[in-house]
Formats: C-alpha cells, sequence, structure tokens
C-alpha cells in the first residue's frame, strides 16, 4: 500500500537530545560531567508536546542519533536512556518513532556487542520503510566513520545497502530519503574531514552512490548548528539539536515536507513550533492533492 504515491506529506526531523552534554560542556567534562539532564528533559518534553499538537499530524518522528551523552558503558547510561524513553511514550500513538544510531549510542569506534545492545534498545541500527511512494533509508553512519572493530557489519550494511537501492529502482519511487547521524559534509562535499562530517575517499564513494541512485536528500545532525549544501542534486541537511547548542542556534526541529516534485524543509525553534505551529506556506504545499 505504501508503495503508492498519495499526495503530499510531511514528517518531523530531530537530532541529538542527548540527555547530559549540556551539564558535561557546561562543566568542560564531556567525559564524566553528565550527571544531571533535567534540562535536556524538558526540552525533549517541549518536543513532544510541539509535535503532539501539530495538525495535520506528521506521518512520522525521526531522531537523527545521539539520543544520549553516556557512551556505551558509562555510569549514567541506563538512567539517560530510561527517562528519554519515558518522555518519548508521549508522542501521540499515531506518530511513529524512528530511531537513527549516533556516536554517543553505539560508541566512537562501535563494536558487535554496543551495536547489539543498541538495536535490543532502540531497533536495528539500519532498516528501510516506505510512506506514502517515497523510500526512506536509515543508516548506521559509525560504520563509515570507524568500523575497525567490526568491519563484517560494514560489509553487511553495504550489501544490503545495494540490494536496498535496486529495491527502489524497481518501484519507481517518488523520491528516496536517507537518515543517518554523521553528515557526508557540513558545507561543501570537497571539505577538510575533521569530527564533524565522514572521511573524503568513503564521503566520495557513498555521495557517488547516492547521485546515481537518485537520493533526494540526506538528513543528519551530530554538528549541534544548522549546516548543508548540495552534491549533484543530492542534497545535504545538517540540522541542530533538540538538546545541547554548540552555535548560535536555538533548540529545535526541522518540518520537512514532501510534494511530488521536491522535498521542501524548515527548522524551527522549539518556542515557535509550540506557539505557532507550521507556517501557512508549507500547509499550504500539503493541502495542494496531486
Amino acid at each position: 500500500d505504501e508503495y503508492q504515491w498519495k499526495g503530499p506529506f510531511y514528517f518531523i526531523q530531530g537530532a541529538d537530545p542527548q540527555f547530559g552534554l549540556m551539564k558535561a560542556w557546561a562543566v568542560g567534562d564531556t567525559n564524566h560531567g553528565d550527571d544531571e539532564w533535567g534540562e535536556e528533559i524538558k526540552l525533549a518534553e517541549q518536543a513532544v508536546q510541539a509535535i503532539n499538537k501539530l495538525n495535520p499530524k506528521p506521518k512520522f518522528f525521526v531522531l537523527c542519533g545521539d539520543l544520549i551523552h553516556g557512551m556505551p558503558g558509562t555510569q549514567w547510561r541506563k538512567d539517560q536512556e530510561q527517562d528519554l524513553k519515558k518522555v518519548l511514550k508521549n508522542t501521540d500513538q499515531d506518530i511513529p518513532l524512528v530511531f537513527v544510531s549516533g556516536n554517543h549510542d553505539i560508541g566512537n569506534t562501535p563494536t558487535r556487542e554496543t551495536i547489539d545492545n543498541y538495536c535490543k534498545n532502540w531497533g536495528d541500527d539500519y532498516f528501510s520503510f516506505w510512506v506514502g511512494g517515497v523510500f526512506f533509508l536509515v543508516l548506521n553512519s559509525q560504520l563509515y566513520f570507524d568500523s575497525s572493530k567490526c568491519p563484517e557489519l560494514k560489509e553487511a550494511q553495504d550489501v544490503w545497502l545495494n540490494e536496498q537501492l535496486a529495491v527502489a529502482e524497481k518501484h519507481k519511487c517518488k523520491h528516496i530519503i536517507v537518515f543517518q547521524h554523521i553528515p557526508l559534509f557540513l558545507r561543501k562535499p570537497d571539505e577538510d574531514h575533521d569530527y564533524f562530517n565522514l572521511e573524503k575517499s568513503v564521503r566520495q564513494e557513498i555521495m557517488e552512490k547516492f547521485h546515481k541512485a537518485g537520493i533526494k536528500a540526506v538528513f543528519s545532525g551530530h554538528y549541534h548548528r544548522n549546516a548543508g549544501g548540495s552534491y549533484r542534486g543530492l542534497e545535504m541537511v545538517v540540522s541542530s539539536a533538540i538538546g545541547c547548542q554548540l552555535g548560535e542556534d536555538t533548540h529545535g526541529l526541522r518540518v520537512v515536507v514532501v510534494t511530488d516534485e521536491k522535498i521542501v524543509h524548515r527548522y524551527y525553534s522549539l518556542n515557535e513550533l509550540s506557539s505557532q505551529g507550521i507556517e501557512k506556506e508549507l500547509l499550504d504545499m500539503l493541502a495542494k492533492q496531486n
């Protein structure tokens, strides 16, 4: 049923609720300073309340990684996970939640064990789904960042991805959209590699594969600031955090409208989305039935 295009719809993208980072960042100890996350609980609650009020409802709410700050094996991790789940349980039951794994969820250098633990808690680390003729791919970007401790898992994701792109082609989907935690790049496809993007040769290979497959957009988080750029018609969208801000942006969420021809998106602060909802221009796009 979901292979068929049924007209415009929208979804909500959030990233980096990262329970624990605000305190850790404030005290300057990102390894052990994450023993409080009251501030993040309030922000996540505000995000859920804002989403629940939206009319029409979004098709889903995707969280692009770094659900919590505590790395695998650290002291506060379990408590942070439980508190985030408590908040997310209040999401309207008609709005499915989609989770993407980030570096804090499975480690900067993931292992089979850290990935298994994540899967037990939040669901698969990579998967695909259809909504109204649009094909969505959720990827584990840590396998592109550093798969040295589990090369066989990176290989498995690569094989799977090729199969999925073949499926998308066969079904002649309207658009293909990708979610991952680490951006391919922040502003320019050929920028230097650092902590916040993927290594150049890896990036080039993925961008080329995505371009050939006709993928329209990649949505990610990780940077705790808004950024983005494009590569040969592929848009790279980097959304700032629900939680800790590392730049000038506000705690917020991105509204993404998918129409017949294009993908239009806008980042809203939580206050803006709570008080005013989605602006008329985007609502008008949703109302246009094809």
